[in-house]
């Protein structure tokens, strides 16, 4: 324990519950879009861009995974290294029809754009209104 947690009291002797990782999908391929888009007729497709020489991008991305609540069986979770993968980033904006920005968290159902969020609005949460 550092100085720090001895005069403030840290608490990390208590055990804290071993949080899952998020089942990403590394989205690499414009090909995949056309999966996403069909597979949202039947299940929550989500796609998170993410800029990973951001620091607000990284802050973001760290809240959602510490938040997010839902399993495999809800959600395809889709992660999109924007810098990366421009090309395809440039096609998500026009093909769900959402201006580009980063961080941004998109939520697609029956093919369309049902909702979309960026910077400090990015949450897990909003998901549940569409599972």
């Amino acid at each position: 324990m550092g100085i720090l947690g001895k005069l403030f009291g840290s608490n990390e002797k208590e055990s804290k519950e071993e949080k899952q990782p998020l089942p990403w999908q590394e989205l690499t391929s414009i090909d995949q879009l056309n999966k996403i888009e069909k597979a949202s007729k039947t299940k929550t497709q989500a796609i998170f861009k993410h800029s990973t020489r951001c620091g607000i991008s990284r802050m973001v991305i760290r809240n959602f995974e510490g938040s997010f609540d839902l399993t495999e069986n809800q959600v395809d979770l889709y992660y999109l290294d924007l810098l990366n993968y421009r090309d395809i980033s440039s096609e998500v904006a026009a093909r769900f029809q959402v201006f580009h920005e980063s961080p941004q968290f998109i939520v697609i159902r029956n093919g369309e754009t049902v909702h979309h969020s960026s910077h400090s609005a990015v949450t897990p949460q909003v998901l549940h209104q569409f599972v």
